[in-house]
């Protein structure tokens, strides 16, 4: 059992919050004492961790409050999901952190605007309000649809960057969303070509990667390296003809940037020899800057 001073010191919440806890019913102390003294258990410092979480997502005390009392709780289930989206908020500030850094180096003036995806999003959800049959047919319903979204605001800037990456601007970006919301039954038809066809895109697919990392010892921009690359270019070309879309002005650059990820690393390496994965990025990389 632990004091409500001691709990204070341990978590920097201070008394007079923890009596508020008590007093709105969140956090009750696990017993009190006959001189009145407020005593916790180890349950009551896993909910009062569990309430530092929620705090640290903004949640609100009286909403705090309804999901830890509701029968549905589950605490390993809330655990990861907070753990999710900490994640995020960790990502976001940790660009918003960068942005800093650049700024203070006296690097180029960047704005928030220049991450700036309200016209995107304001597109989807025009989308979502104006095709609900296209919506519930091809994205799985309105919510499932809706759920999209917000995952975009959640991470604004990540996928913003992305854009700017692959297509050269959040303008190009939208602009080729907007083509492709408006071509949403021909694009499904053209997915459901390749998804007919996928044994042999995969076959296709696998056999460049093999050639591409069959020496890892060879230079990755190497004209042997590039002309694969190339075939793995036109190929993917051809699957975006079908499916009636735009690649951006740098997929390949876009791609590369993949390959440096750790779940891919763990893949790529394991399927094709240790290095391969940073190989494999360097070879599009180098591809994506002299093939613009």
């Amino acid at each position: 059992m632990k004091t409500i001073k001691q709990i204070s010191d341990l978590t920097g919440i201070s008394v007079r919050m923890l009596h508020y806890y008590d007093k709105i019913g969140l956090l009750k102390p696990s017993t009190t004492t006959d001189a009145g003294y407020r005593l916790y258990d180890d349950d009551s410092l896993e909910t009062l961790q569990q309430i530092l979480f929620f705090k640290e997502l903004d949640v609100p005390l009286n909403n705090m409050r309804e999901i830890l009392a509701s029968p549905q709780y589950d605490k390993v289930q809330a655990l990861h999901r907070q753990k999710e989206l900490l994640s995020l908020k960790r990502d976001r500030l940790n660009e918003l952190i960068s942005l800093i850094e650049k700024k203070l180096k006296g690097g180029s003036s960047m704005s928030f605007k220049e991450f700036d995806m309200s016209e995107y999003i304001g597109v989807l959800e025009s989308f979502k309000r104006e095709h609900e049959d296209e919506v519930v047919k091809y994205f799985g319903g309105i919510d499932e649809f809706g759920k999209r979204i917000e995952h975009i605001k959640s991470n604004e800037i990540r996928i913003a960057k992305l854009a700017i990456k692959e297509f050269g601007s959040i303008e190009k970006y939208t602009e080729a969303m907007k083509n492709n919301l408006n071509n949403v039954p021909s694009i499904m038809e053209g997915y459901q070509t390749i998804k007919d066809n996928a044994d042999v895109y995969l076959a296709q697919s696998n056999q460049l990667m093999e050639r591409i990392t069959s020496d890892l010892s060879k230079d990755p921009s190497s004209t042997e390296i590039q002309e694969i690359v190339k075939e793995m270019d036109d190929m993917v070309k051809e699957h975006y003809k079908i499916v009636k879309m735009d690649m951006g002005e740098n997929y390949w650059g876009f791609m590369a940037d993949f390959y440096s990820r750790p779940e891919f690393i763990k893949i790529n390496d394991k399927k094709y020899g240790k290095g391969a994965s940073k190989f494999m990025g360097e070879a599009l990389e180098f591809y994506s800057e002299n093939n613009k």
